[in-house]
């Protein structure tokens, strides 16, 4: 008997999602932990033959446009750093379970990451500017990428509903999240957060998935990367940089700019600064599939 129920459809959908890999378990594992040295890194993805390969094309790839080729597995992780390194594991085993084409019934696949990569890039130049420690920049950018996470399954499993959810907040002129919730009775946070308690996310990115439409209730400890990465997410949306389907998003709250001390006027400043990133973060992306 087919189940009707969309909530049950999608919990059946993401149990049957593989698991991530042992291997990016166990770099997720290491990195969390302060101790953890490019030797320790070296050890795990030398195991992994795939990642080892990612890892070397990505530092030799016109993402950091070196002079001189490098060739040893330490040194790359030393140059790229263990949270880009992580990040590098994450975006593979993630984009390879769900980033596929065919999940893209109802959004289109290059409007949806030109999205998540304009919210990933977004997020990075405002820590920069921030001046938050460069060790955990990698954190802004990739929780920004996947914040929007949820609606791949939406869209892939409910894709007659999920066009009706778009045509509810065109017509309405609301929130999609909220339009999601009226159609369908769950939305892509919600979904996003069973993705993330599945494949145990880090906390920074899982609260970015969980609560980008609910920050007023967020009482967690990585308030920082969530209220940029709303930021950047309004910025996205507004300047229409590609599409997930919101198109009148909610307006960010003056809490935001001002633990931020940004504006919407510098991030039109920095517009085509973005658009630059992007298209770095393009081969990123491309080079995690």
């Amino acid at each position: 008997m087919a189940i009707q129920d969309p909530q049950a459809r999608i919990e059946q959908y993401i149990s049957k999602m593989p698991s991530l890999p042992t291997s990016v378990t166990k770099i997720m594992e290491i990195c969390n932990n302060p101790a953890t040295s490019p030797a320790d890194l070296n050890k795990v993805i030398s195991l992994d033959p795939v990642l080892m390969g990612k890892v070397m094309k990505l530092i030799n790839s016109a993402y950091y446009g070196l002079s001189q080729e490098i060739t040893s597995l330490v040194r790359a992780i030393i140059m790229l750093g263990i949270n880009t390194v992580k990040n590098l594991a994450l975006s593979t085993a993630v984009l390879g379970s769900i980033g596929k084409s065919s999940a893209f019934q109802a959004l289109n696949m290059d409007g949806f990451w030109r999205h998540s990569l304009c919210v990933g890039a977004t997020s990075k130049l405002i820590a920069q500017k921030r001046s938050i420690d460069k060790k955990i920049l990698e954190e802004y950018f990739i929780a920004g990428i996947l914040h929007d996470i949820g609606k791949i399954p939406l869209n892939y499993v409910l894709a007659e509903d999920y066009v009706a959810a778009m045509s509810i907040s065109d017509r309405d002129h609301i929130p999609l999240y909220q339009s999601e919730k009226q159609s369908m009775g769950i939305d892509h946070g919600d979904v996003g957060t069973m993705i993330g308690k599945s494949w145990k996310l880090g906390g920074e990115i899982l609260d970015a998935i969980s609560y980008h439409h609910k920050l007023e209730g967020y009482e967690g400890k990585h308030q920082d990367i969530l209220t940029t990465v709303v930021m950047a997410n309004y910025f996205a949306n507004a300047f229409e940089i590609g599409f997930s389907g919101d198109r009148y998003p909610e307006r960010v709250p003056p809490s935001v700019i001002e633990r931020l001390g940004t504006s919407i006027d510098y991030l039109e400043e920095i517009e085509e600064k973005v658009t630059e990133e992007i298209e770095k973060a393009r081969i990123f992306l491309k080079l995690a599939v």
